[in-house]
């Protein structure tokens, strides 16, 4: 999974001495409008205004992601429960292979209740599965089947990344005596504070003379500053670190070590037949570590509106369905297409993917899965991912290329991170892009949202807060106007993004470009223009494809 988790991670970009710009705006402000609010939001409140008095239908909307906190109080009124299914009996009252799935289901869970949390990156999966076939051997490509040819091809990157792009010891050696400085200071912090958590913003006020203290400030705020994250906790600071050096000391050992088998010690499942799809359990929370990104994701999609608590979602009359399958590392393609089939098949009319790789083995499932939500009429709604690179050139999975016909899949929308001028710029610079593969930009920078814990919220950071906004404002249609279909939907909300005129940065050259060099339609979107364009259409939506809805 490759996404900014808070932090997660642009500590390299702070070690580097990449500048950022300290933000100046409030929570909440992707929904705000840019002239009556001075902020590049998407005008949802000019949207509902053109909306008030009309009624709407509810919609269910598929998070495949982390896991979820079902008992967060801005979210559990808002999500999906299976309708056929008893809670708690052990027993498959709908008969669908999944025991009291309630929620939705976890696709990384086990029979005897665990599920798995960290996992391996699929280039090492790829390049080991692979290299007894294809290691110094004299290989002509043009001469292997068709069907093997991307098979070569992506064994040839993944070596050429293990080769080339490793994480050096000497980087490695850095960070951690950062985060063992970082440590040092925080438990003198602490004393100071009396308390076990602060944020910068407190850090900030924190007034005092003691030379230990003032010099452990220094060192936890300039981190903070350089990575915009004044609103982060020194909890979630140091944990984050940790978790990047862990990852990065599993990445080095990737040549020489074949990954662990994390997934297939717990899951059980026989992974090389996607007939065998009956496995995983009914626990989409797991934990607080591995289900903030769901949850952060989920609330930007639908936390409950004017509840006069926490924060306001974007579409109010929403279900959300939680299909667990993304863990700490890179997802699994067969987890992926069972999902998105899952998803389909319990009446989701939207699924929200905030994740990806560089590599898809198994890419194939996963196309004809996108097929069949096709056929179903569903809307997918895709992360484009945060390597600052051209997709139109690199390698970014899942993504709506079939790859055998090469057509593309037409239900299909892929989003960029885009920000405001108060928050370094209108593209975020992390964010991928390309003229021909990312369709439209979406506030993706400082979003603010709800993560585990009950009744908490924090600011997170990345496309995977972009697509959530697109796959919001996509079920607000729909709510509204249920007889649209996918590519209505699609098309919506393409067509009415707020176009810019202004010169932006390439995140991957630093060029100041059109934003139409960055994605098909040059635009960042806009709810009130979308819902607008909407009450024109006449519904394509078919009385059958609207069966179960």
């Amino acid at each position: 999974m490759r996404s900014l988790i808070f932090l997660a991670f642009t500590f390299l970009i702070s070690i580097y001495g990449t500048a950022q710009t300290t933000s100046t705006l409030s929570n909440g402000w992707h929904l705000k409008d840019k002239v009556q609010d001075s902020c590049f939001g998407i005008s949802l409140t000019k949207a509902y205004e053109f909306v008030k008095g009309k009624k709407s239908k509810p919609v269910i909307v598929a998070v495949i992601d982390s896991g979820v906190d079902t008992l967060h109080e801005d979210l559990k009124s808002m999500l999906w429960h299976n309708p056929k299914e008893i809670p708690g009996n052990k027993i498959d009252d709908d008969g669908n292979g999944y025991v009291d799935d309630i929620y939705g289901w976890n696709f990384l869970g086990g029979s005897d209740g665990r599920s798995v949390t960290v996992d391996s990156y699929e280039r090492d999966r790829v390049y080991h599965k692979y290299k007894s076939l294809f290691d110094e051997k004299n290989i002509i490509i043009d001469s292997l089947p068709k069907s093997e040819q991307y098979v070569y091809e992506m064994w040839m990157k993944a070596k050429k990344e293990i080769d080339t792009d490793e994480i050096s010891a000497e980087e490695i050696n850095m960070l951690s005596m950062i985060l063992a400085n970082l440590t040092n200071s925080d438990s003198i912090l602490k004393l100071a504070f009396k308390k076990e958590v602060y944020t910068g913003n407190e850090l900030e006020e924190l007034k005092t003379d003691v030379a230990a203290e003032k010099k452990s400030q220094t060192v936890f705020l300039s981190l903070m500053k350089m990575n915009n994250a004044l609103d982060a906790t020194n909890k979630e600071l140091i944990e984050g670190l940790t978790d990047y050096i862990a990852s990065q000391k599993r990445k080095g050992t990737s040549k020489l070590n074949p990954p662990l088998p994390y997934r297939a010690e717990i899951v059980k499942d026989e992974y090389s037949n996607l007939d065998d799809r009956k496995y995983g359990n009914n626990d989409v929370f797991v934990d607080n570590k591995s289900a903030f990104h769901g949850t952060h994701v989920s609330g930007i999609i639908a936390a409950q509106r004017n509840n006069n608590i926490g924060i306001d979602g974007i579409a109010e009359n929403v279900k959300l369905m939680t299909l667990r399958a993304v863990p700490d590392g890179d997802e699994h393609d067969k987890d992926i297409a069972l999902a998105i089939r899952y998803a389909v098949d319990n009446g989701a009319q939207i699924i929200n993917m905030s994740f990806g790789k560089s590599f898809s083995p198994e890419k194939n499932w996963v196309d004809e899965a996108v097929s069949y939500a096709k056929s179903k009429g569903v809307l997918l709604v895709h992360a484009a991912g945060n390597d600052s690179k051209n997709i139109d050139s690199t390698w970014n999975f899942p993504n709506p290329i079939t790859q055998s016909t090469k057509s593309k899949a037409t239900n299909w929308i892929t989003v960029g991170a885009s920000g405001d001028a108060n928050l370094g710029g209108l593209i975020a610079d992390f964010s991928n892009y390309g003229k021909l593969e990312v369709d439209v930009f979406a506030p993706g920078v400082k979003i603010y949202s709800t993560i585990p814990g009950g009744n908490t919220y924090g600011n997170a950071q990345g496309t995977s807060m972009a697509s959530p906004v697109v796959a919001g404002l996509a079920a607000f249609i729909l709510s509204y106007y249920p007889t649209l279909s996918a590519e209505q939907l699609k098309f919506v909300i393409e067509k009415s993004v707020s176009p810019i005129n202004e010169k932006v940065i390439n995140p991957g050259t630093t060029d100041e470009v059109n934003l139409s060099d960055l994605s098909k339609t040059g635009g960042i979107i806009n709810a009130h223009e979308a819902i607008k364009l909407a009450a024109t259409l006449k519904g394509e939506r078919t009385t059958k494809s609207l069966k179960g809805f």
